[in-house]
């Protein structure tokens, strides 16, 4: 069963794609819709769903700004829309599919066949991806496995300088001066990284302990190796020393 979530302004078009997707009940199940989209997404950063039918056209944001604001998108983006100069830009978006409103019986039978096709890909790759997981945590304890931009980065702890939070993404920095740009709050950095060897010395930075040059008590900051100058937090001061 396909779960969706439907994303328009305006009620009655909502009201009338979840009648529509009615007809598909066997198939697809409507779990929630939104006539705004900062309350949407909110739900999509934090829920898990098949497919998304997204608007294109609202007052406070359009469906192409609403997808970029988005952190989670482990899911299948079909655009609905009056207007039929949107369906390039929609499919450049990566949509799997764009429907034009009055939305057709027809056209979404063929948009819910590609849903599915696109679904089943998704697991597919999720189980390569449970394999190569299992097979590194088994035998190379040194790599850490980083998920980004569909695709697995296996990362050697040592290599990494720090790591910095902009929200709800995260930049690791690369010995080689590689930055590794990441859907993942720092929270979830910090779980993923050796508790041994990185530390969260801020709110906004966990770094390697192994890469620390220099620590300015006085000034509240550490130098690593590669001249990166990162602030101490006054309330982990302590327990960085600890860990020193």
């Amino acid at each position: 069963m396909i779960k969706a979530v439907i994303v328009d302004d305006e009620p009655k078009a909502i009201q009338s794609l979840t009648w529509e997707l009615s007809n598909f009940s066997d198939d697809i199940q409507v779990i929630k819709t939104f006539t705004s989209p900062e309350e949407a997404i909110d739900y999509l950063d934090n829920n898990l769903l098949d497919c998304l039918f997204l608007d294109i056209q609202m007052p406070t944001m359009d469906g192409f700004q609403f997808l970029e604001k988005l952190s989670n998108k482990d899911f299948a983006v079909v655009i609905t829309t009056a207007y039929n100069e949107f369906a390039i830009k929609a499919l450049k978006n990566d949509a799997i599919d764009y429907l034009l409103k009055p939305i057709d019986s027809d056209d979404l039978e063929e948009t819910i066949k590609k849903i599915k096709k696109y679904s089943s890909k998704m697991v597919a790759s999720s189980k390569i991806e449970e394999v190569l997981l299992n097979f590194n945590s088994k035998f190379d304890q040194k790599k850490i496995t980083i998920n980004t931009d569909g695709k697995l980065i296996f990362l050697d702890a040592d290599e990494i300088l720090y790591v910095e939070s902009d929200g709800n993404y995260s930049t690791i920095v690369v010995e080689n001066g590689q930055n590794i740009v990441l859907t993942k709050k720092l929270k979830e950095m910090n779980g993923v990284l050796p508790v041994n060897q990185f530390f969260r010395i801020h709110n906004s930075y966990i770094i390697n302990l192994k890469k620390i040059k220099e620590f300015i008590k006085n000034e509240g900051y550490v130098i690593l190796e590669s001249n990166h100058k990162i602030p101490v937090a006054r309330q982990r001061k302590s327990d960085f020393l600890e860990k020193l």
